[in-house]
């Protein structure tokens, strides 16, 4: 059994264990509108869970036809590491029980984790918050979707918008004992149309923190190169292309996106 919390594992430890370690299949996690199901997996005596979505388990979607949903989350966590803000769990695409699959490290949550992201009431927006959309409940009260003015938010947004995230829903997002956070579920990215699609839009139109300049000036070099050709195995030429474009458009900005006009801005449900 996991001796210790999954987030302390080394990366490069965490990669060698879900690329060639026993799968275990314990359950399926009945939320996900794809096969997502939870597995131990073990080699040299190291057990550790971990996320194994199959190929197979994946539906089709027609704004999606090319490549797999499993490989978007291996590109998802290629571009993450690029970054060098840990924003994505250690993932990989191998065979498994139910064949070709993502498998992603389990990221164990403290009981008393805080949520940085949800609906408070729109009289009583906590300190540091930032509201991004009003909502009632069904006895009509107001309420406010907004989320923590967190600069580990802040990056995870910037990244959001370089893979072209459809899906930064608030349960997305990971807070590990450890700190930190991570985002997960990263199956409908890096499409060629913008369908940015997020809760955090709390910084919309504000200049780029002076670490994200230089993060997407490092990475958008590296999508052009090595990065660019891990990438091409999983995504198509166009999608590459197109993720080099978005840092190119974020750097000339130099500020956060604007929500889209001609999709919806916020997912559903957000939480």
């Amino acid at each position: 059994m996991t001796a210790e919390p999954t987030s302390v594992l080394a990366e490069a430890d965490a990669l060698e264990l879900l690329g060639r370690g026993r799968i275990e299949i314990e359950g399926r996690l009945v939320d996900a509108s794809n096969t997502t199901l939870r597995a131990e997996i073990s080699l040299d005596g190291l057990t550790r869970r971990c996320v194994y979505k199959p190929v197979r388990g994946e539906r089709p979607l027609w704004d999606f036809p090319d490549g797999t949903l499993a490989g978007r989350e291996v590109s998802a966590y290629l571009v993450s590491r690029a970054t060098g803000w840990d924003l994505v769990p250690p993932t990989v695409l191998r065979d498994g029980p139910l064949g070709p699959g993502a498998l992603q490290l389990w990221i164990d949550e403290p009981a008393e984790a805080p949520a940085l992201i949800g609906f408070v009431p729109a009289y009583d927006v906590p300190p540091g918050w930032i509201p991004v959309a009003a909502a009632r409940d069904d006895d009509g009260d107001a309420f406010a979707l907004a989320h923590a003015d967190d600069p580990r938010l802040a990056r995870l947004a910037l990244f959001d918008a370089v893979i072209n995230n459809a899906d930064r829903k608030g349960g997305h997002v990971l807070y590990p004992a450890t700190g930190g956070l991570h985002g997960v579920d990263h199956g409908v990215s890096f499409h060629v149309e913008n369908k940015l699609r997020t809760v955090l839009w709390g910084w919309t139109g504000r200049p780029l923190p002076g670490e994200g300049t230089a993060v997407l000036t490092r990475l958008g070099e590296q999508l052009t190169g090595p990065l660019g050709a891990a990438l091409e195995e999983h995504l198509t030429v166009a999608e590459v292309q197109h993720a080099a474009l978005r840092v190119k458009r974020l750097l000339r900005a130099a500020r956060f996106p604007q929500p889209p006009t001609d999709w919806p801005a916020i997912p559903w449900p957000p939480i």
